[in-house]
C-alpha cells in the first residue's frame, strides 16, 4: 500500500456496475477513509467519494455493431486511463463487469506489476468459454456473485472469492407492495404491470415499441390496469418518449417515473423486463415476470449461435430451467407476451409457486457482500 494515501482505481461501465461497485465501496470506504478512489463510475459510486475521470455512459454501449461504431472513442479512453494508471501505480485496479473494456486493461496493468481484480465474472458459463484463458492472464483475483462460478475458477487455477450478489442484501426478503404503491401514487385496488425496457439507449431503442404495444393490449383487456415505466436517467427518458411518440403509442396510459426502479418492481403484480441484472432484481422482489429482449438483427444472428445454454435470463440460469418465459428477437411479439402476462396476473397458484422459488433463490445469493468483497480487496493489496 502506498505510504501516504492508498489509491484504488475502478472502472464500471453501466448502471448495474455502478450499483455493484457502490456496494463494495460501502465496505471499503470505512476501512480506507483517506483513500483516493477514482476511474470511471456512476452516481452511486460517487456517494462513497469516488472521483469520475470520465462519464460512465461513454462505455454503456451494447451489441457488436454498436460497439464498433464507438470503438475509437472507447479505445482512446482506455489508452489514456492505462497511461495514467501506469504512471500513478495504484494499489489495486478493480474492473467492475464491462469485460470487453476491462480485461485488456487489466492484462497490461498486471504485466506492469499492478494488482488487478475483476468483480463479476463474464458469462463464460453461457458463451465464449475460451475467455477464461484471457481472464487468467488479466486478473490477480476474481470476485464472483453466483455460487456455481466459484468452482469454475478454482478448476482454472484463478484465485476466486464468492461474495454473494449485492442485490440479495439490498432487496428485502418480503418487499412492501403497499408502501411502494403509496410512494408512486398508485391505486391499491388496481393491478400493476411494471415495464423495464433496459437502461442502455440501445436497449430502449429495440425493446420499447414491443413492450408498450404489449401494455396497450393489456390495458384494453383491463382498463383499470396501471402501467409503470421507470427510466434510468434524462437521456433514457427523452429517447423513450421520442420512440413512443414516433410509434404512435403515446396514448397508452403509462406512469413514467425517474429512477426508482426498485419501487416500481415492488409495486407490481408482474413485470415485463429486458434480460440482464434487472431480471434478477425482479426475481428477488418475488414477482412473476416475462423476459424479452431485442437487438440489432446482425448482432442477434451472430450471438444466437454462440450460446451454450438454452436460457438467457438470470433467474432461469440460476434455476437451470425455464422458470419464467423468455421471448427473444422476433419471438418478442406483443400479443404473445400480453397473453403470458395476463395469465400471470390471474393465476394465483402460479404466483405462489414462483414466489417460493424466488425466496429460495434469494437465500442462495445472500452474503455480506460489502464486507466480504472489501476484505478480499484488502488482502490482495496486503499480499502485493
Amino acid at each position: 500500500m502506498t505510504a501516504n494515501r492508498p489509491i484504488i482505481s475502478m472502472v464500471a461501465g453501466e448502471t448495474s456496475g455502478d450499483m455493484l461497485a457502490a456496494r463494495m465501496l460501502s465496505g471499503l470506504r470505512p476501512r480506507l477513509p483517506d483513500a483516493l478512489m477514482h476511474g470511471i463510475g456512476g452516481p452511486r459510486m460517487a456517494e462513497h467519494g469516488f472521483v469520475n475521470d470520465w462519464p460512465m455512459d461513454k462505455l454503456s454501449v451494447r451489441g457488436l455493431f454498436e460497439v464498433l461504431a464507438h470503438y475509437r472513442e472507447i479505445s482512446g479512453i482506455r489508452n489514456k486511463l492505462k497511461q495514467h494508471l501506469l504512471n500513478e501505480r495504484p494499489d489495486v485496479f478493480i474492473g467492475v463487469d464491462a469485460p470487453d473494456f476491462n480485461l485488456d486493461l487489466e492484462i497490461q496493468l498486471k504485466q506492469a506489476g499492478i494488482p488487478t481484480m475483476h468483480y463479476i465474472s463474464p458469462s463464460i458459463w453461457a458463451w465464449r468459454r475460451g475467455r477464461i484463458k484471457k481472464i487468467a492472464e488479466a486478473v490477480s483475483h476474481m470476485l464472483v456473485v453466483f455460487p456455481f462460478e466459484e468452482e469454475i475458477y478454482r478448476q482454472a487455477g484463478i484465485p476466486v472469492t464468492y461474495v454473494g450478489h449485492p442485490l440479495a442484501q439490498v432487496i428485502p426478503m418480503e418487499p412492501d407492495m403497499a408502501a411502494a404503491r403509496d410512494e408512486l401514487g398508485l391505486d391499491k385496488s388496481s393491478r400493476v404491470v411494471t415495464i423495464l425496457p433496459g437502461s442502455r439507449l440501445s436497449e430502449i431503442k429495440y425493446n420499447t415499441e414491443a413492450f408498450i404495444q404489449t401494455a396497450k393490449i393489456l390495458c384494453q383487456r383491463d382498463p383499470q390496469l396501471q402501467i409503470v415505466v421507470p427510466m434510468a436517467g434524462d437521456k433514457q427518458r427523452s429517447y423513450y418518449i421520442k420512440l413512443v411518440v414516433d410509434a404512435k403509442l403515446d396514448n397508452v396510459p403509462v406512469l413514467l417515473i425517474d429512477g426508482r426502479s426498485h419501487t416500481a418492481i415492488a409495486a407490481a403484480d408482474t413485470v415485463l423486463v429486458a434480460s440482464g441484472t434487472a431480471s434478477l432484481e425482479v426475481a428477488l422482489f418475488k414477482k412473476p415476470m416475462v423476459i424479452a429482449y431485442k437487438m440489432m438483427e446482425a448482432s442477434w444472428q451472430i450471438l444466437r449461435h454462440m450460446g451454450y445454454q438454452p436460457w438467457i435470463g438470470l433467474p432461469n440460469i440460476l434455476a437451470r430451467e425455464f422458470l419464467v418465459p423468455e421471448f427473444l428477437q422476433s419471438a418478442a411479439k406483443p400479443g404473445v407476451m400480453a397473453d403470458v402476462i395476463w395469465q400471470q396476473l390471474n393465476d394465483s397458484t402460479l404466483q405462489n409457486s414462483l414466489k417460493q422459488r424466488f425466496v429460495d433463490m434469494h437465500h442462495s445469493l445472500l452474503r455480506d457482500t460489502a464486507n466480504v468483497s472489501a476484505q478480499a480487496v484488502l488482502q490482495l493489496i496486503s499480499a502485493s
